[in-house]
């Protein structure tokens, strides 16, 4: 029997940074239309995109004539609008800027009769330009933007996986434009102690709220100029001192001081002989690890399902 191929792209940093550089503030731009639009849910859910067979998608967004959904479209490189009134709108991702981008968007949005004013400055980044004064040179490759997105379908379908194993309180597999990183979160049930550090950009409100609740979250990021190394993490609030002390799996996952989670490569994952088991091990030890310093309930909250699978 043939070896499975392995689909997994190779991610230099070095390679897609322009690209990530546009992207990390394109999407701020579009989930700030989603944050405007919408309902606030708890842990500032309502602000999150989503991976779907195309790119990145703010799903289904309420305005007064019905919905709409604003999509970062990765096989034909365009932003496309469509609403639940039949009309639509798009435009090319080639040879934009972030200020034409927010220009081109908002114009568009108000065209299709969708009215919106965001807050027009980037969250947690160091030094935010307004969008609509950030003329950068930067160029958008089709080819770097493709494979940031198809390996997040991976990813989307091993955190989904995991999620299907946990019975108790937790968020969809989604996507943050402020740190830009695709995460998941399960939540023990027990409240939290306060969250007091500082964010960039983000009022400490917001992240004491969103930090309200013990959690264990896991997530895939694709790292900056000072951490250029994609990587998947995982990390507890509370953070417990003994957490960093208890084994992870692979044997390459460690412990990060600097940034208060483990850490694994994404190209251990990557070039391992199975990608989707070994980055299995690391979710399924990282959360073992934080529920024993944590004393998680896991009896009442892990689930199998796998006898449905069976009977499908």
């Amino acid at each position: 029997m043939a070896n499975k191929k392995n689909t997994w792209p190779v991610l230099q940093f070095d390679e897609l940074k322009d690209t990530i550089y546009l992207l990390h503030h394109w999407t701020q731009i579009i989930g700030k239309v989603r944050l405007k639009k919408s309902s606030w849910q708890n842990h500032s859910w309502h602000v999150t995109l989503y991976v779907d067979s195309q790119g990145l998608t703010t799903g289904l967004v309420p305005y007064e004539n019905g919905a709409f959904e604003i999509r970062l479209d990765f096989i034909h490189h365009e932003v496309r609008i469509k609403t639940t009134n039949g009309t639509q709108d798009r435009f090319s991702l080639a040879g934009q800027t972030v200020a034409s981008f927010y220009q081109q968007l908002m114009e568009k949005l108000n065209f299709l009769g969708i009215q919106v004013k965001i807050h027009a400055l980037p969250n947690e980044m160091p030094n935010p330009i307004p969008f609509a004064k950030n003329n950068k040179k930067f160029i958008y490759q089709a080819n770097a933007a493709q494979k940031i997105w198809k390996a997040l379908v991976h990813v989307n379908k091993e955190f989904n996986l995991f999620r299907s194993k946990f019975t108790g309180k937790s968020s969809p597999v989604h996507f943050f434009w402020g740190s830009f990183d695709l995460a998941y979160t399960r939540f023990s049930g027990k409240k939290a102690p306060v969250f007091e550090a500082d964010v960039p950009n983000i009022p400490k409100a917001v992240m004491q709220e969103s930090y309200s609740h013990e959690v264990f979250s896991v997530g895939f990021w694709l790292g900056n100029e000072s951490f250029p190394t994609p990587s998947f993490y995982a990390y507890c609030y509370p953070n417990y001192p003994e957490f960093k002390k208890e084994s992870v799996q692979p044997k390459e996952a460690y412990w990060s001081d600097d940034m208060g989670e483990f850490l694994l490569s994404y190209e251990v994952v990557q070039k391992s002989s199975n990608a989707e088991d070994t980055l299995r091990s690391f979710l399924q030890s990282a959360y073992e690890a934080a529920t024993k310093v944590g004393n998680w309930d896991r009896e009442s909250l892990d689930c199998d399902f796998s006898y449905f699978d069976q009977k499908k």
